[in-house]
């Protein structure tokens, strides 16, 4: 009875761990959608963007509930219990990822609707460092390389350095031009909801790096990657 019972946890932890990988990747997909939408001025694919997010929350649920089964069944200690109770912390990053790629879809559907604003910045080059950074976390959490989280926490900094330099720029055509207001407002949103999953995604690195090594990093300063 009591190898049953491990191999039925074992079982349990198993997909707990898969279900978290897969909502990430779905989350990192809704990104790359949403920015599509964005460059190729396609308004379906927006609107995919924003219906799929439904998935993203139907994920959450899924996972809250069976970590929540396992602490109350198995009652895990150590390890386990760092990383089951680390997974009620993962998902909520994760789905708020998708409500700001699903944010980023609507602000698409906006600007397809103006003319396009001539400016110097590239929300490409951030969408692109923010994916990158998700991918590495995702990395991180399936093989245990907190070298990978570690160094998502540092390049966080790049992300901040960006936002701030293309909201600049932004701010400089209303002040050289008024009317381009109604066009700059959707993109500084954009800049901003990447700044913010950028945020998300530091969250998981930190969440990882508790998981493998019950490391506290949330309050330090990323020294630890080079």
């Amino acid at each position: 009875m009591t190898e049953l019972t491990d191999r039925e946890f074992a079982h349990e932890l198993k997909t707990l761990r898969e279900k978290l990988s897969a909502m990430a990747e779905r989350a990192a997909e809704q990104i790359a959608l949403a920015m599509e939408a964005l460059t190729a001025q396609d308004d379906e694919l927006a609107r995919q963007v924003i219906e799929s997010d439904q998935m993203i929350d139907n994920a959450e649920n899924e996972i809250d509930r069976l970590a929540m089964h396992i602490l109350m069944t198995r009652q895990p200690v150590a390890s386990d219990l760092r990383f089951v109770t680390m997974a009620l912390k993962f998902v909520v990053d994760v789905e708020r990822i998708g409500d700001l790629a699903a944010g980023i879809a609507k602000r698409a559907l906006e600007l397809n609707r103006l003319t396009s604003l001539e400016w110097r910045g590239d929300l490409t080059r951030l969408a692109t460092l923010v994916q990158r950074n998700l991918h590495l976390v995702i990395e991180s959490f399936v093989s245990g390389n907190i070298d990978e989280a570690y160094a998502v926490i540092k390049s966080d900094e790049e992300i901040d350095r960006l936002n701030h330099s293309l909201h600049a720029l932004l701010i400089a055509h209303v002040a050289a031009d008024a009317a381009t207001v109604t066009r700059v407002l959707p993109l500084t949103s954009v800049s901003r909801y990447l700044e913010r999953i950028g945020d998300h995604v530091k969250n998981l690195a930190e969440e990882v790096i508790f998981m493998v090594s019950a490391a506290e990093v949330r309050h330090l300063k990323p020294t630890h990657a080079n």
